[in-house]
């Protein structure tokens, strides 16, 4: 039986980002599914009194934020700006996703809106620039609008946002490995390892 990783992500988190530079080719070598479950990071942070990093109220531990994550870009590697329109609020982006997936073009959505949202710095809460980032992508942006506001997706990123609380989830980006939780890009060691232990 292959093993599945879900991934349980938004675009507006920078880590979920850097995770999602790692995760496939962790879970290809390891022969497990990786299963994109988007979610609603703001739902999330409602519903269990977080707050996103970037709102965190002591200077020092902000900066000290900052710091850490040109860390792991640098550890990993990978293109990556601050976007300047951050916070960004990505209700309709993350529709879109759930919407890319019942289109069955995810894949390209997916390499379409993750550089133009933590490389290129669009301001993907704009609906223009979105329709412009899609259609840039070879995807199209009108079909995927009129499916992303359908209620069965709205319905869809509503549950798969419950789903992840009711597991544990607090944050992005969380992933599972059965009823294990993995939370942050710094925990993918700790997900490989499991794998691993139980192969």
């Amino acid at each position: 039986m292959t093993r599945r990783i879900e991934f349980f992500f938004d675009y507006g988190s920078p880590y979920s980002y850097l995770a999602d530079t790692r995760l496939p080719a962790l879970a290809t070598r390891h022969a497990a599914a990786l299963v994109p479950r988007p979610f609603l990071l703001g739902g999330v942070f409602k519903a269990t009194g977080n707050q996103s990093p970037a709102m965190e109220s002591i200077d020092a531990k902000r900066a000290y934020g900052g710091a850490t994550m040109r860390r792991w870009v640098a550890r990993y590697d990978v293109p990556f700006a601050s976007n300047p329109h951050f916070p960004i609020n990505t209700l309709p982006l993350m529709r879109l996703a759930v919407a890319a997936q019942k289109e069955g073009v995810f894949d390209a959505f997916h390499r379409t809106v993750y550089p133009a949202f933590w490389v290129d710095g669009e301001d993907l809460g704009d609906p223009e620039v979105i329709r412009s980032v899609l259609e840039a992508g070879g995807l199209e942006a009108t079909q995927l609008l009129e499916r992303a506001a359908k209620d069965e997706v709205k319905a869809e990123l509503r549950a798969n946002t419950e789903e992840a609380v009711s597991r544990g989830a607090f944050g992005a980006p969380t992933c599972f490995l059965g009823d294990e939780m993995f939370f942050g890009a710094d925990h993918l060691t700790f997900l490989e390892e499991a794998l691993e232990e139980n192969a």
